[in-house]
């Protein structure tokens, strides 16, 4: 899969976010991430409100706005606000989570402390009743065989999806589109993997210590290489 990252400088706001922005007294402070398939999320702001995110995406967005609806009131997530579909693509707004994503520049200097955090959030995801939900897993995952815990799953747990506050602790996740009821070791596979995308090598202890368990590294090769399929 692609991964995400900061859009470069230049990067021009997508139609749909300016219209949507002019169209509720607000502007765009920053364009704030772009994904794998060029979706772009900015930070829209106003002199007397809360920030507000909006995603602009090629791909329809109905699944996250669904997924982000059921879970903010189980789990810290987004509240969403608007779900639109435009000409060349979809478009949800969102409330904000008070903190920065867990690759920042801040947390580039202190890995081990947001390595730690992260595997604390998919510990409080998973502790979610899967009975509860709605949403079968992630079509990277398919169909399942010899499961150890099915647990409510991300689906999507590359670190930046982990949002942190100012002195590293959990504040929730974002980029929900792919949640749904899977074995924990999708989660966990992704999550651990991905702290050597974006902070380098030697940081998975410090993450299986936040989640309370020790790495299984059969569980872990297969759903990795399912993801990298």
């Amino acid at each position: 899969m692609s991964l995400a990252a900061p859009p470069p400088p230049g990067t021009p706001v997508p139609a749909p976010i300016a219209e949507w922005a002019a169209a509720h007294g607000r502007r765009v402070a920053e364009l704030v991430w772009r994904n794998g398939v060029g979706g772009i999320t900015a930070r829209l702001v106003s002199d007397d409100a809360k920030d507000l995110f909006a995603k602009w995406s090629p791909d329809d967005l109905e699944p996250e706005a669904e997924r982000l609806s059921w879970l903010s009131s189980r789990h810290p997530s987004p509240r969403m606000f608007d779900y639109e579909e435009t000409a060349d693509g979809w478009l949800i707004v969102t409330g904000a989570l008070v903190g920065g994503n867990a690759v920042a520049d801040r947390w580039q200097l202190d890995p081990g402390r947001a390595a730690f955090a992260i595997g604390e959030g998919y510990a409080r995801l998973h502790s979610l009743d899967p009975a509860d939900c709605p949403f079968g897993p992630a079509e990277w995952i398919g169909c399942q065989d010899d499961v150890d815990v099915l647990v409510i799953t991300h689906g999507d747990a590359c670190a930046p999806n982990t949002i942190l506050s100012d002195d590293g602790a959990f504040v929730g996740h974002v980029d929900m589109g792919d949640l749904g009821v899977a074995d924990r070791w999708a989660d966990l596979a992704i999550a651990s993997w991905s702290l050597e995308w974006n902070f380098g090598p030697g940081h998975e202890d410090a993450f299986w210590a936040g989640y309370g368990e020790a790495p299984d590294p059969e569980r872990i090769r297969r759903y990795r290489t399912l993801w990298d399929a």
